[in-house]
């Protein structure tokens, strides 16, 4: 069996490009230890660790819309609620191996997992 190392998405918003262009559909792989330690040197990291996000991301997405090649000015240009989507959708699919959510029915108390790449829309 072949393990799942790239997650679809849906940003709530979208990245738009200097075109205009909105940008919503995207593809996230699994982090490596490396995409981890890495942004660790970068200078912007040291000087603002809050930083180290925006790098992180710009290594792991793989495809945002057209755009296949993601660095860092296009993780800096996204609304803050894409950027909360994607280092939430960040932290299931490395500490889970998935991107399923466990939820409670809050009529019946049921439980179940749901497919969470689209819950952006």
């Amino acid at each position: 069996m072949k393990m799942q190392t790239e997650f679809p998405f849906t940003l709530p918003r979208g990245y738009v490009d200097s075109e205009g262009t909105v940008h919503r559909e995207g593809t996230m792989r699994l982090a490596t230890a490396y995409d981890e330690i890495a942004p660790m040197k970068d200078p912007r990291v040291q000087g603002n660790p809050g930083y180290l996000v925006v790098i992180l991301l710009s290594r792991v997405i793989t495809k945002l819309g057209d755009l296949t090649h993601i660095n860092p000015k296009v993780i800096e240009g996204l609304f803050s609620a894409d950027l909360a989507y994607l280092q939430d959708f960040w932290k299931r699919i490395n500490e889970n191996g998935h991107n399923r959510a466990a939820v409670t029915c809050p009529h019946c108390d049921g439980k179940f997992e749901v497919e969470t790449n689209h819950l952006g829309e």
